[in-house]
């Protein structure tokens, strides 16, 4: 046990060493999961889940918050009840922001592996990806990383297998017929001229993804345990033979 401290009081952390297991209805249900900005997450089968961005609507707040934090602020002296008081209301809407996060990700990673026996998602570099300043507050706020973490752990407690895939060219490789199929950020809508396919961006990218995480799991049922075309590692999460 440990004691904790945060914005709005102080908790106590109870770590139990408990081997939790739930029951599982297989029927034999797979999915490849994109994840996006625009959508936190597009399935193979073409379904979306949103993505809130949390941070996004509670930056007038914050800004509001931190304003008058500076102003109330007098450096080299001690500082006023007005100025700790609006110091713990910035502290406190940050961790609203957290825990709003930490909730969605939880909830939708749970529902997610309850609805499939077989998930494979991206294996994003995401401290890359965050050191582009364009985009890496929208890719902090959409919490990729929270989502994977409770979609494994979910995973093992469930029995289901989750598969994490190397993100290469899955948007590019048309879904039908494996031409690549150039395309910018601004691009939404996957256009394939030899096959003729016609798909959302998000929607190719999650069918190339299971179709990654097949082949990936032909490998590991051939005792090529964990080796990618290119020879990296990928992660399995399995709890079922």
């Amino acid at each position: 046990v440990r004691a904790v401290r945060r914005a709005d009081g102080y908790y106590a952390q109870f770590l139990v060493d408990w081997d939790r297991k739930e029951e599982h209805e297989f029927q034999g249900k797979m999915t490849g999961i994109d994840l996006g900005l625009k959508e936190f997450y597009t399935d193979s089968d073409g379904n979306t889940v949103d993505n809130p961005r949390y941070l996004k609507k509670s930056e007038r707040r914050l800004k509001s918050l931190q304003r008058r934090v500076s102003k109330k602020h007098v450096r080299g002296k001690k500082q006023s009840n007005r100025y700790h008081k609006v110091r713990k209301a910035l502290a406190k809407q940050h961790l609203k922001v957290s825990r709003q996060r930490e909730d969605k990700a939880r909830k939708d990673a749970l529902a997610l592996v309850k609805s499939n026996d077989l998930i494979v998602y991206e294996d994003l570099k995401i401290r890359n990806m965050v050191k582009n300043h364009h985009l890496a507050k929208s890719i902090s706020d959409a919490s990729w990383y929270q989502f994977t973490q409770w979609l494994q752990y979910f995973a093992k407690v469930h029995g289901v297998i989750v598969i994490a895939v190397p993100p290469h060219n899955t948007t590019v490789d048309c879904s039908c017929c494996g031409v690549k199929v150039k395309k910018t950020l601004s691009n939404r809508t996957h256009k394939c001229n030899k096959c003729g396919t016609v798909l959302d961006r998000d929607h190719n990218a999650a069918k190339n993804i299971l179709v990654k995480g097949f082949k990936l799991l032909a490998e590991y049922l051939n005792s090529t345990v964990g080796h990618t075309e290119s020879g990296a590692k990928s992660s399995f999460i399995a709890g079922r033979n």
